[in-house]
């Protein structure tokens, strides 16, 4: 055991990775949110597991604290903090107030820098606070003299650049609604998302750049729009550079000629930034589902809520400041992008990245670490694992000394990926592996920089997310595996699916199961150390024999055969039962022999159980994943059914389908 500058690595063979010194305890955000609660509220809180209890026992006075100390900015009474507190569906929180959520992320005029813009390419681009609001305000006067005014759509067909961020924000800013897909999205994704929503103003990028190839969007975008219908107004982004000609899109519009009616805003002034305040549940985003079992379904949230809840997400639990530098690696299509927007609510500099994460090689990102002092560093889990595969070794070949959290999600991050991160990036880092969705547009479990981190597990639940592990019969329980679910309602829950009047859809994607209780559709466990395992989805659970196991309690194991660089298990119906097939991706001079199968069985049943072991193990070129980078398992388990893939659409690499419709070799015995 080692003291380090803010934190204790240990290696007590308990399972305790990491724990905070206590510089950093007593210097964390919740260490004063706890004595501002202690003074304010209850009086009793003096731990952490006090403070929980409090949060989901008092959720009116928990929230109140939460706002209090964000200092949410906003008008109307606070009272009640929450109508129908008993209601799952139903509640309704803060009914009185109104707000509006670009006025929460403007709030610092300053010169510190609010963002910086880095690609694949090279480039750099940064606005400081005071140039942020500045920009915000004449795109948001140029949309509201095109018409937008609140409850309209606007829609962003983008890259992970400047411009999204400022379209967003201004969109906002007049009550409009935001919703964004990536340009990787194919015509028909993106007309299954934009086309339920009907935008008035659709922002596009005129190209883009991945993996070092440059990729024209012009002629989609036009496919886009001649789908969708009802547009007003296309405005092309020219990221790369100034397109040649628009003859593609009658009647689009540059984005320099759009706002090139409005003067720069005086900074000081913040001319014509006039912020729509709604009230607290009015519509800011619209999300979408996965998309792979049908059309993605249109997931709305409310402005308030987001705000409450990522504020509470990030001031307490990522113990973000003014003087931190975030970075998430994601794309305007997943909902990471939407978590780290919200970082400008807290002041601190966000960190933007748009192009591939292995290119020109794997150490990119660390490169960014280095180079931009970056504090909070998030990925995907699938990402740390394929890094950890290339042999890359942060630790032994960059400085990363600003680098104090790594943030992990999209996935169930392995044990062995733990290890990694402290073995070979960096041992006084806090590794918080977080979990939730876009369903909520936050989380269920995150870090905590007051609490140890255990090998595998998520350390804690969300303050003020009452959650539990239910059991076949809807019992909770703990340190065995069951479902993930919500017993209490929490700010941040959707307005509502779109195109779903009476709410039926919205009730039977999360409250068929057990009434009055949010089913999430995670498998996980409820640890002794009030941490969480997340095993996996619950409808990929698979069930041979009748025992339920998640997917990700194969996926550790097989992670640590050095030939396979990913793996994807599905059940097949099977002789009247089921049984496990594993598809891998082995390294190019790798080969699924007998002997490889074998070590990977036995590699599965030393670390879990025989029943885990698959009876059939197939080697494949690739494995279907979505957009977001998450492996579509449903998709296969259709494939191998011979029954259709609803949204092979939502897929970003759809032609990796075909490897599974016909395999021969799954008939065998």
């Amino acid at each position: 055991m080692s003291t380090l500058n803010s934190s204790v690595a240990v290696s007590d063979g308990s399972g305790k990775v990491w724990e905070p010194d206590e510089a950093r305890r007593s210097q964390a955000n919740l260490t004063r949110f706890m004595a501002f609660v202690r003074g304010t509220y209850a009086s009793e809180v003096s731990s952490y597991s006090d403070l929980y209890a409090f949060s989901i026992n008092r959720p009116a006075s928990f929230w109140s604290a939460v706002w209090d100390f964000c200092g949410v900015i906003a008008e109307g009474s606070r009272e009640p903090a929450v109508l129908d507190g008993d209601q799952m569906p139903g509640a309704r929180w803060f009914p009185n107030v109104r707000l509006n959520f670009a006025e929460n992320l403007l709030r610092f005029r300053d010169g510190r820098v609010a963002f910086i813009a880095a690609n694949e390419l090279g480039a750099r681009r940064s606005f400081t606070y005071r140039e942020l609001r500045a920009e915000v305000s004449r795109l948001a006067q140029a949309l509201a003299a095109a018409g937008v005014g609140p409850g309209d759509r606007v829609a962003g067909y983008l890259p992970n650049i400047p411009e999204a961020v400022i379209a967003m924000l201004a969109t906002a800013s007049l009550g409009a609604v935001w919703s964004s897909c990536s340009p990787d999205f194919g015509a028909f994704g993106v007309v299954d998302r934009f086309g339920q929503i009907q935008p008035k103003i659709l922002f596009a990028t005129a190209s883009y750049s991945y993996g070092g190839k440059r990729f024209d969007c012009l002629e989609r975008v036009a496919e886009i729009v001649a789908r969708i219908g009802d547009l007003q107004r296309v405005v092309v982004v020219p990221y790369l550079e100034l397109p040649t000609s628009l003859a593609a899109l009658p009647g689009a519009v540059i984005l320099s000629d759009f706002v090139a009616p409005f003067a720069p805003v005086a900074p000081a002034a913040s001319l014509g930034l006039a912020f729509s305040r709604r009230p607290f549940d009015h519509p800011l985003y619209v999300l979408y589902s996965s998309g792979t079992t049908g059309v993605p379904k249109g997931i709305v949230h409310g402005a308030g809520g987001t705000l409450l809840q990522h504020l509470k997400e990030l001031v307490l639990h990522t113990d973000l400041s003014r003087s931190d530098r975030v970075f998430y690696f994601t794309t305007c299509g997943w909902m990471m992008w939407n978590w780290l927007v919200s970082s400008l609510a807290v002041g601190a500099t966000m960190i933007l990245y748009d192009g591939s994460p292995n290119y020109p090689d794997g150490n990119v990102l660390w490169d960014l670490a280095d180079e931009l002092g970056i504090t909070v560093f998030g990925t995907s889990a699938r990402w740390l694992a394929a890094t950890e595969k290339a042999g890359i070794k942060p630790r032994t070949t960059h400085g990363l000394k600003a680098l104090k959290t790594i943030l992990s999600t999209g996935s169930p991050l392995s044990p062995e990926s733990f290890d990694y991160v402290y073995r070979d990036i960096k041992t006084d880092v806090l590794l918080s592996s977080i979990s939730g969705g876009t369903d909520i547009l936050s989380c269920f479990a995150l870090g905590n920089p007051l609490l140890p981190v255990w090998r595998g597990e998520l350390q804690c639940r969300g303050l003020g997310m009452d959650v539990v592990v239910l059991d076949e019969d809807g019992r909770p329980v703990r340190g065995a595996p069951g479902e993930l679910a919500c017993r209490t309602p929490f700010p941040s829950m959707p307005v509502g699916f779109w195109y779903d009047p009476d709410g039926r859809k919205y009730r039977t994607a999360y409250f068929e199961r057990v009434p009055g209780v949010w089913c999430h559709g995670d498998h996980a466990i409820l640890t002794e150390h009030d941490g969480l395992i997340i095993l996996g989805r619950s409808d990929a659970t698979l069930n041979p024999g009748g025992v339920r196991i998640g997917t990700a309690e194969i996926y550790r194991q097989v992670e640590r055969v050095p030939e396979v660089l990913e793996c994807l298990a599905v059940g097949q119906d099977w002789q009247g039962d089921v049984r496990i097939v594993l598809f891998v991706r082995l390294r190019p001079d790798a080969l699924l022999d007998a002997e490889l199968a074998a070590r990977i069985r036995t590699t599965i049943r030393t670390g879990t159980t025989a029943r885990h072991v698959p009876a059939k193990i197939v080697a494949v070129p690739d494995l279907p994943r979505t957009i977001s980078g998450k492996l579509a398992e449903l998709a296969v388990r259709n494939a191998i059914h011979r029954r259709p893939v609803a949204n092979s659409a939502a897929l970003a690499n759809p032609e990796s389908l075909d490897y599974f419709r016909d395999l021969a070799e799954l008939a065998d015995p």
